[in-house]
């Protein structure tokens, strides 16, 4: 087909005066540049027609239609054309339909519609963020993929040496006290780097980036009247585009380049960016929700549907479940995770709702399933961290159990479940702690993972930040619109004897030592911690436990409590460098004959050697003790009192040495935590006064001193 008209100068860029129609390729799936055109390829097994629709960029209506040929160019399931004269730039989208549609509830063909290619690395996106679309139409753009990567390399940081910092691109940045140049965006994210590696975190975890659309609600706040939005991004409706509202110029190309300029800019620091990906749902949500893609395009191939009533089956609590366990689905999602490794460098995955990607078409929990194991066994991903969320909406908990295969790490819930109850002082907790200090082996070993495996967690994004957790006995959750209905009511939360915030100045101590506990469990036990972005300088969310609507002061950084919180962030940084300067608590291996440097453990009570079981106890005391050479030997003992009296702790004693103190959470600040290599010399070697709702960590010193006046050097220095 030829003799389109040059009808703008942009159309130059995009659209040569000549170009032809031709049956071109199946593979691959997508748009590909290729030289002299465009190849567009795109599977729908039930439909009967399909159009290829081509818009100049920024132009509402298209320049041209294709109607594909169901004989020239169908090959199998898959529709497909070369378009040369073509280049990257050009918009798109496809029209389906099936004639006769005998079940239009099953097969939900709309013609009228103009769907978005499963496989497109862009969007036409060009508004920005939370800006009403009305009836402007997101279409899929043919982008290219040059980028000059220079020496960027993975940086394939062990988990075990992994320290996660999950964080929303948006949210992070948007606060007016970030002062970045961009706020909100990728680019924002790149001018706060500093900061993170002051922090000592290894590597973030960025909550979805993939194109979503946060207007979708159309809800108000029922109490500020502000409109609610999608703030965390967990309805994709583009599984290989970037969001273009993350970019500082708003556009889908552009969002690709300042993604790769982001996560280059992380590299060069030395950290790591892992993706939160969402498998398990789409955005188009429930039948009545929108047309935008794969529902218009294969709604029985790409869903989870009931044969007869054409019901969806919702696992995951979002009106739909991907249909993971189809072939082509489950390339798909291979095919994406390929994308953003080979594209864009990531290092790692999180998967949402992991759970429900082991389920069959009819929801039947598979022993092993496909999808998991062909995600464990791709060679594109094998040094990729995959990270499991082993939980879906319909009750499938698999924390422990998840089909791992060696490979897959976990977020351990029951880490933030036992860790949560023995802070707030439930009583039997201390066998519990005992193996979520130590990587949980309860619950990994059997499947021959480590300690490594298991992704320690108090608090993550959903739920209640570390500063509500010991302020907050109910969630507030009203602002959503959902009259409070919303949110998880069970929250093992303590409010320390007022809700809400307070004037009492021993309830704000009282607090201000309950996070300094769960920091200092979190980032000592074996395993790899995350640390919910904020948490290290006292965010709130004023009780809302699930403020996955709120585009505000509840969801957004506010750098001022980096200053106001000076202490607690301080306690923070400290307490990772001490996490990453001694290699006991980063252990390898639960089989201390398959370590390299074997960390012993040895369970203490209120007397050495005797700790107490008892569902009565509330405290527990570690000794860490790593031998070797001089370098690698390494004594860490740590005490967790969760009673309200405080009590005295017999210390190990080892011959010729002595401890010395890193840490008392009811000392106050800024006494309450030493530098590294700075630890205070105790002045009772013997025992150590533990108080009330507290953690001690103390390491091993120099050697003895010997008689007074050596003693009184000791001490001076």
């Amino acid at each position: 087909m030829k003799g389109l008209r040059r009808t703008t100068t942009e159309a130059l860029s995009v659209v040569s005066a000549d170009f032809e129609l031709s049956p071109g390729s199946p593979l691959p799936l997508g748009p590909t540049v290729q030289r002299g055109g465009v190849n567009f390829a795109i599977v729908s097994e039930t439909a009967t027609s399909a159009t290829l629709v081509l818009f100049l960029p920024g132009e509402d209506d298209p320049i041209l239609e294709f109607p594909l040929d169901p004989v020239l160019n169908r090959t199998g399931h898959i529709w497909h054309a070369l378009l040369e004269g073509l280049d990257a730039g050009i918009e798109y989208g496809y029209r389906f339909d099936r004639s006769p549609n005998e079940a239009p509830r099953y097969f939900r063909f709309d013609p009228s519609k103009i769907l978005l290619d499963p496989y497109a690395r862009a969007t036409s996106r060009n508004w920005s963020w939370g800006a009403a679309k009305g009836e402007r139409q997101l279409r899929s753009v043919v982008a290219d993929s040059d980028f000059d990567w220079g020496f960027d390399k993975p940086l394939r940081t062990p988990l075990s040496d992994t320290i996660i910092y999950e964080l929303h691109v948006r949210g992070f940045t948007q606060h007016p006290s970030s002062r970045v140049t961009s706020p909100g965006t990728f680019a924002g994210l790149v001018e706060k780097i500093p900061y993170l590696q002051e922090l000592g975190v290894t590597a973030v975890e960025l909550m979805p980036v993939c194109e979503f659309d946060e207007v979708e609600m159309g809800r108000r706040n029922p109490v500020s009247g502000a409109p609610l939005v999608n703030f965390w991004g967990y309805h994709p409706i583009a599984f290989f585009s970037p969001n273009a509202a993350y970019s500082a110029k708003s556009n889908g190309r552009a969002a690709a380049l300042e993604l790769k300029e982001m996560i280059r800019a992380f590299h060069r620091a030395g950290i790591e960016v892992i993706l939160d990906v969402v498998f398990n749902h789409t955005g188009e949500g429930a039948p009545d929700g929108p047309v935008c893609s794969f529902r218009g395009i294969d709604n029985p191939l790409y869903y989870m549907v009931q044969s007869g009533s054409g019901s969806y089956l919702d696992y995951t609590g979002c009106g739909n479940t991907l249909n993971c366990s189809h072939p082509i689905v489950r390339q798909m999602v291979l095919d994406a995770l390929r994308h953003w490794v080979s594209e864009y460098h990531v290092d790692g995955f999180r998967f949402d709702l992991a759970s429900a990607l082991s389920r069959d078409r009819d929801g039947k929990v598979l022993a092993s399933p496909p999808l998991l194991e062909r995600i464990v066994a791709d060679p594109c991903l094998a040094d990729v961290k995959l990270i499991a969320e082993a939980w879906d909406a319909a009750g499938l908990y698999q924390v422990g159990n998840f089909p791992a295969y060696g490979r897959w790490a976990e977020w351990n819930g029951k880490f933030r479940d036992d860790i949560r109850r023995f802070v707030k002082g439930d009583p039997g907790m201390v066998p519990a702690l005992a193996s979520r200090l130590t990587g949980s082996a309860d619950l990994y070993q059997s499947s021959a993972r480590q300690p490594f495996h298991s992704i320690n967690l108090v608090t993550c994004h959903d739920g209640f930040t570390l500063q509500d957790l010991v302020a907050y006995q109910q969630k507030h959750n009203e602002e959503n619109g959902e009259e409070n209905r919303d949110g998880s009511s069970e929250n093992l939360s303590w409010s320390c004897g007022t809700e809400g915030g307070t004037a009492d100045p021993e309830i704000e101590k009282l607090r201000r030592r309950q996070v300094r506990n769960f920091a200092s469990l979190l980032i000592l036990s074996h395993g790899v911690p995350m640390i919910l972005y904020g948490d290290e300088t006292g965010r709130t969310q004023k009780g809302n436990n699930n403020a996955y609507c709120q585009d505000n002061d509840l969801t957004w950084m506010n750098w001022e409590l980096s200053r106001e919180q000076s202490d607690l962030l301080r306690f923070f940084k400290n307490l990772i460098q001490f996490r990453r300067s001694h290699p006991a608590l980063r252990r390898e291996c639960f089989e201390s004959s398959a370590a390299k440097h074997p960390v012993e453990m040895h369970w203490h009570g209120r007397r050495v050697f005797q700790a107490d079981w008892s569902p009565e106890s509330r405290s527990l005391a570690l000794h860490l003790k790593m031998g070797g050479d001089s370098q690698q030997e390494d004594n860490i003992f740590i005490i967790a009192n969760a009673h309200w009296e405080g009590s005295h702790f017999e210390l190990p004693q080892l011959e010729g040495r002595t401890w010395v103190r890193f840490l008392d959470t009811s000392v106050d600040p800024p006494h309450d935590i030493c530098e590294v290599g700075r630890e205070k010399q105790l002045e009772d070697v013997e025992s150590y006064k533990v108080g009330a709702r507290s953690v001690v960590v103390l390491v091993l010193g120099r050697q003895k001193p010997r008689g007074r006046n050596e003693c009184l050097r000791y001490c001076e220095t």
